[in-house]
């Protein structure tokens, strides 16, 4: 038991440091992402070289290692060790050690961590991200609100107070790596998504 306390978060962190922005872009030939756009290592970045494969695949890759993570951590058959490898999985993410700590901001992998926690909720979470990206054009501010509601879908929908928790802790960094996009969404000011290079 003791041995699992320490492998799955560890392995959970490891995973989620994983920069396949980063990875796939310079194996493609467009060099480092973070001097692209808007610098970050995520998916919609990736969508700002022009190849929106890339980006799918970056999105894909993002939300697998988050889904991944808490997968492999369900073999402790402990709950806290699963809720800890789902939030350390995100952190991993956002604070990759070899990235001295300057990740993306864990939109896509903290879905994969949510979704394999509870599925229903993952997937009604990419539906309230898809419905208001396509409405308004605009990533971060779709990230915002399906994870401003995932607690309150955990907590009153699927009745999973402990879920909800993660969930809101989850929410909260989320809106922390979100500061920039915030201010630039209250002056108008937030890009809309686009296929094209920027």
């Amino acid at each position: 038991m003791m041995d699992y306390i320490f492998i799955f978060p560890a392995l959970a962190y490891f995973l989620g440091s994983i920069p396949f922005g980063l990875l796939l872009s310079a194996l493609f030939g467009y060099g480092d992402i973070r001097k692209i756009g808007s610098g970050n290592i995520g998916a919609t970045n990736v969508l700002r070289t022009g190849n929106k494969w890339l980006a799918i695949l970056t999105l894909l890759l993002d939300i697998g290692k988050g889904y991944a993570a808490v997968w492999l951590s369900f073999v402790s058959a402990d709950i806290v060790i699963v809720f800890a490898s789902a939030f350390l999985v995100v952190i991993g993410h956002m604070y990759p050690a070899w990235l001295r700590f300057k990740g993306g901001k864990g939109v896509a992998t903290a879905l994969g961590s949510l979704g394999a926690m509870m599925p229903p909720l993952g997937l009604a979470m990419a539906g309230i991200w898809l419905v208001t990206a396509v409405i308004f054009r605009k990533s971060s501010l779709a990230a915002l609100i399906a994870f401003a509601v995932a607690p309150f879908l955990s907590l009153l929908w699927l009745q999973d107070a402990h879920l909800a928790m993660l969930a809101a802790m989850i929410a909260l960094l989320v809106f922390w790596k979100h500061q920039e996009n915030i201010r630039r969404l209250l002056k108008g000011e937030e890009p809309k998504i686009s296929f094209g290079k920027k």
